[in-house]
């Protein structure tokens, strides 16, 4: 399976968020090629501020797999994870993370914060960037725009 395809799974989860007034940010996770978890963020719809794509989908990944470790298991994500979630990433021992846009507001592994920097983390993932960023930053950028329509209105 090539990288185009989990990636292109991880958008169309980013737009039904987008559909749902969600901020459109998707996730999968992958384990030998086999998709394990899938979502999009939820955090309106559950009332839950850690229910980004995620946390989401390594919580759904961890019940299918009976097992709170990812080891052989690689995330794709359309955006760079934020703190919160890089720190979920690490503690389940993601062993790779594919992202497409970068955060440069909230990210937190070439962004912002640079979590793997700081060398206070015992796991950190095989980290690959900038699959399908356009796409996944022109999603974000409607969704945006559309939202500041609606409260200017």
């Amino acid at each position: 399976m090539s990288i185009s395809s989990p990636m292109s799974i991880a958008l169309d989860e980013a737009e039904l968020a987008f559909r749902r007034g969600e901020v459109p940010v998707g996730a999968v996770v992958l384990r030998d090629g086999e998709i394990i978890a899938r979502d999009g963020n939820r955090v309106l719809e559950l009332n839950d501020p850690t229910a980004h794509a995620e946390i989401m989908v390594i919580r759904a990944a961890g019940r299918k797999l009976k097992y709170e470790r990812l080891c052989d298991c690689d995330i794709y994500v359309t955006l760079e994870p934020c703190m919160m979630c890089i720190c979920a990433i690490s503690m389940a021992r993601v062993k790779r993370v594919y992202y497409g846009a970068k955060n440069i507001q909230d990210g937190a592994v070439d962004s912002g914060v640079s979590f793997f920097a700081m060398g206070v983390c015992r796991h950190i993932p095989e980290i690959y960037d900038g699959f399908m960023a356009q796409e996944a930053s022109e999603l974000l950028r409607s969704f945006f725009n559309r939202l500041r329509k609606f409260t200017q209105d």
